[in-house]
């Protein structure tokens, strides 16, 4: 008899499993010959991400009669791990390649915006040596290793994924010893000139052929006076004043999500004009006070992120979402803050806004305003949103119409603060007046919700007691 057992296992750790392999003998009795042997053969397969099926089951070959356990198969569900590890691996234990570190769940790669070091620079550990560039955010690639850069293994604007090599890193190599790339361009342009001017002494100089005199035309009939002249194609710009530059990976997305909420939503947009009187004399009388405790300064845009609050909770269907044939209520309040940078637009979301108070907002939007300048939001931060709020004010914005941010139903535009003569208690007065624009999908919310909508953040805005009160 022939015995085989086979064991597979998976393992999604990326370093190899040492596994003791034994061997079983199945004994048949009195009456199996003497030259039967047992082998077991082990198959050891490695998968990324998921643990594989294990398998032991039993073969007999044709001829012996062996009593042996009927086949068992254990089936493992699928589990995801993630193992935490400095990305690079080392072949002469010298050299470090640096690889692209995972970038996201739901991204899978993304593209080398540049590099920060060259090669012959000097590096610690963890310092950034270049910036990927994804749909959403910008992540930098650490070294793992503190050394010197001796090779770049990319270019710059090639699309990368995780795993995929950069650089190498050398342990012990002197920086003085390597030469930077703008050094070794130039020594290999150098000799260029050089092989171009052998070559132009080589070759025998032609002499220019004699030019031939064009015929001269005939004069153009003349045009009788009441004839009108033809009409002539209009003259372009010349291409040597026009740039083509590629779009980046984050305008792009911005490009497509915009899109595609105009494509799929029913867009409409409501007007209401906000007097902030009440709200910037609240600031003004408590701005120190508010600072001394909290360490923060206050805004109107705590002041907006409250009444919006209060007016999701008075109209929960602003709140809501279409998914297919059905309507998601969504029992939580989490606004998304649209945030202009060099790169584009970014949208973190401030988490449970229902349970924070004007310190905590503030404190979370000056967080994702550093966080948005220097690049370094996650994606976490920015998934998500029940509502956003965008704040075209404060680049001099007096009205407009802002898109739906999907998979969201509604997003509230802020504008500029002007002084206009408003009529109050029968006087024409001066007053800051902001213009603010509500945007939703008609397909869920109908006009009556989002007029009442904004009509409620007009009046806690104008009267923050309402807050208190809940009135």
């Amino acid at each position: 008899m022939l015995g085989v057992i086979r064991r597979r296992v998976a393992s999604s750790s990326p370093y190899p499993m040492l596994l003791s392999q034994s061997a079983r003998k199945f004994r048949s009795g009195s009456s199996a010959p003497a030259r039967v042997s047992s082998i077991v053969e082990k198959e050891v397969s490695f998968h990324s991400g998921h643990y594989g099926n294990v398998r032991n089951f039993s073969h007999m070959t044709p001829g012996c009669w062996v009593n042996v356990k009927p086949m068992r198969e254990v089936f493992c569900q699928e589990a995801t791990m993630q193992t935490w590890r400095r990305p690079f691996s080392s072949d002469s234990g010298d050299n470090v390649d640096v690889v692209v570190p995972p970038l996201a769940e739901s991204i899978a790669d993304g593209t080398l915006a540049k590099f920060l070091k060259r090669p012959g620079d000097r590096v610690a550990v963890d310092e950034p040596i270049a910036q990927i560039e994804t749909d959403k955010v910008t992540i930098d690639v650490s070294s793992p290793e503190s050394g010197v850069i001796v090779k770049l293994l990319a270019n710059e604007g090639d699309t990368v994924e995780p795993g995929n090599k950069i650089a190498i890193i050398s342990r012990s190599a002197d920086a003085t010893t390597h030469v930077a790339p703008s050094e070794t361009t130039s020594e290999k342009a150098a000799p260029q000139p050089t092989q171009k001017t052998s070559e132009e002494k080589k070759a025998p100089k032609a002499e220019p052929a004699p030019a031939k005199e064009k015929p001269k035309a005939p004069p153009a009939p003349a045009r009788p006076a009441g004839a009108q002249s033809s009409p002539t194609e209009p003259q372009l710009p010349p291409k040597e004043r026009e740039r083509r530059v590629p779009m980046t990976r984050l305008r792009k997305r911005v490009a497509t999500r915009l899109k595609d909420s105009q494509n799929t939503f029913a867009m409409l947009t409501t007007f209401n004009e906000v007097d902030m009187t009440n709200l910037m004399k609240l600031r003004a009388d408590y701005k120190d006070a508010f600072v001394e405790k909290h360490g923060v300064k206050l805004g109107l845009m705590s002041g907006f992120v409250k009444a919006a609050v209060n007016a999701l909770q008075h109209q929960p269907i602003v709140n809501a979402v279409i998914d297919g044939d059905d309507i998601i209520y969504r029992d939580y309040i989490d606004i998304s803050i649209a945030v202009g940078t060099p790169k584009g637009l970014v949208v973190p979301v401030i988490r449970n806004c229902d349970t924070m108070n004007f310190a905590d907002i503030e404190k979370q939007i000056n967080a994702f305003a550093k966080k948005a300048n220097d690049g370094t939001l996650s994606i976490d931060e920015m998934a998500g949103g029940t509502l956003t709020i965008s704040n075209g004010g404060v680049y001099g914005s007096l009205l407009s119409t802002p898109i739906i941010n999907p998979p969201q139903s509604a997003i509230l535009g802020m504008h500029s603060i002007v002084s206009r003569p408003m009529v109050v208690g029968g006087n024409v007065v001066p007053r800051p007046m902001m213009y603010i624009a509500l945007t939703y999908d008609h397909r869920i919310i109908d006009g009556r919700e989002a007029v009442f909508f904004l009509r409620r953040i007009k009046d806690i805005v104008e009267d923050p007691r309402r807050l208190l009160l809940d009135i």
